[in-house]
């Protein structure tokens, strides 16, 4: 079964070590679940998964079924199947939803092995509305300028609907309910689940247990010191959700200064 996996990871940023030696494994078809308090390294591991040049891999590495992608650039690292839905995302003014998706989609085609024609327009609106009806949106979506003027909900809705479309073999959600009320969750919960599958193996990365209400993972790791210091199942999550961070911060003591 194809993997993700993390080996010995160290990684810093300017000189300031964050991640310490991250080892986990991600099989396809799984849902994992990494929580932790602030600063403890959730978010850097994300962007270095994804190639984001600011973070500097000292040691270690990232696999995709055997190979290492830390050669490849953020677009390479896409194209091999890894996803990030970004905690954050920006908006893109006068760049269409739908034209967004069918140029990354493209861009996936002609990389492919053996290279795909690009998809036509026709065929394309055809797969956009078919995700969008998986995903209870309404057309019209495509049409706006992407993020532009969107709510912290509608948002995070286009990155699961580029999830959707682009069909990564790998999918990192990084902090996706961050800012986003109970409904919100709900419903980008919802589009996720509709999602996964033996297809695609999913990292969620959260500081809190809700949105692992929604999206049930079959793994739950704590990230602490940029580590992972405790790995376990949904009663792990539920555990932190009852009684917070200090138990880790008593058993592992005080982090490391970066």
């Amino acid at each position: 079964m194809p993997e993700l996996t993390i080996k010995n990871l160290h990684v810093s940023i300017e000189d300031n070590p964050i991640l310490r030696g991250l080892d986990l494994k991600v099989h396809q078809g799984e849902v994992h679940a990494i929580m932790g308090p602030n600063g403890t390294g959730k978010s850097t591991l994300a962007n270095t998964i994804m190639g984001h040049p600011n973070y500097e891999v000292t040691e270690g590495d990232i696999l995709i079924d055997g190979e290492s992608v830390l050669e490849m650039a953020a677009d390479e690292r896409s194209r091999a199947g890894i996803f990030l839905a970004f905690q954050y995302p920006v908006s893109i003014p006068g760049v269409t939803v739908a034209n967004f998706l069918r140029t990354a989609l493209n861009s996936r085609r002609r990389h492919a092995d053996p290279p795909q024609e690009d998809i036509s327009v026709l065929d394309f609106r055809k797969l956009l509305k078919s995700k969008m009806d998986m995903l209870e949106m309404e057309y019209s979506f495509g049409g706006r300028y992407l993020n532009e003027g969107f709510s912290g909900g509608e948002k995070k809705r286009t990155e699961v609907l580029q999830l959707a479309v682009l069909e990564p073999a790998f999918a990192i959600l990084d902090e996706t309910d961050s800012g986003l009320d109970i409904d919100a969750i709900r419903i980008v919960s919802e589009g996720v689940n509709t999602l996964k599958g033996p297809n695609m193996g999913v990292m969620v990365i959260t500081h809190y247990q809700r949105i692992l209400n929604y999206i049930q993972p079959d793994f739950v790791h704590v990230m602490y010191d940029g580590r992972i210091v405790e790995s376990g199942g949904h009663d792990l999550a539920l555990l932190l959700e009852n009684e917070g961070y200090d138990w880790v911060r008593e058993k592992y003591g005080q982090p490391l200064e970066a």
